[in-house]
């Protein structure tokens, strides 16, 4: 009897201390995207992002021009998940979109500047 209360002892504490383990590596980030433009854009982001390792949930608020990013922290960072948004064509922080994937966009998802924007 008390080999199998120290076993539910060690069980539960296993148990407890990998969920707690968990939760601290799940990250949330706010990432400025300037050049996001519109509807377009906030989905063009959302669904590259989906297949980024470690991102669980991705929300882009053209409005405001910033993206809210939840990730695991052991398998992605914040450089990661900034380059990753400039490899989909936009400016994220500090880090410049990727040329290639820019003018690949299209023209309402581009910068006022460069013949986009406008109505969407």
């Amino acid at each position: 009897m008390k080999k199998l209360f120290l076993l539910v002892v060690a069980i539960t504490g296993i148990l407890t201390t990998g969920f707690g383990q968990a939760k601290k590596g799940i990250q949330t980030v706010t990432i400025k995207t300037p050049t996001v433009q519109c509807e377009s854009c906030k989905k063009r982001i959302e669904d590259f992002m989906k297949r980024e390792d470690g991102v669980q949930k991705v929300n882009v608020d053209f409005k405001k021009k910033v993206t809210k990013v939840t990730f695991v922290a052991e398998r992605t960072n914040i450089e990661n998940v900034k380059t990753a948004i400039a490899n989909a064509g936009y400016d994220a922080d500090d880090v410049t979109a990727d040329t290639e994937a820019y003018k690949k966009l299209p023209k309402c998802c581009k910068k006022p500047e460069d013949g986009g924007g406008g109505d969407h």
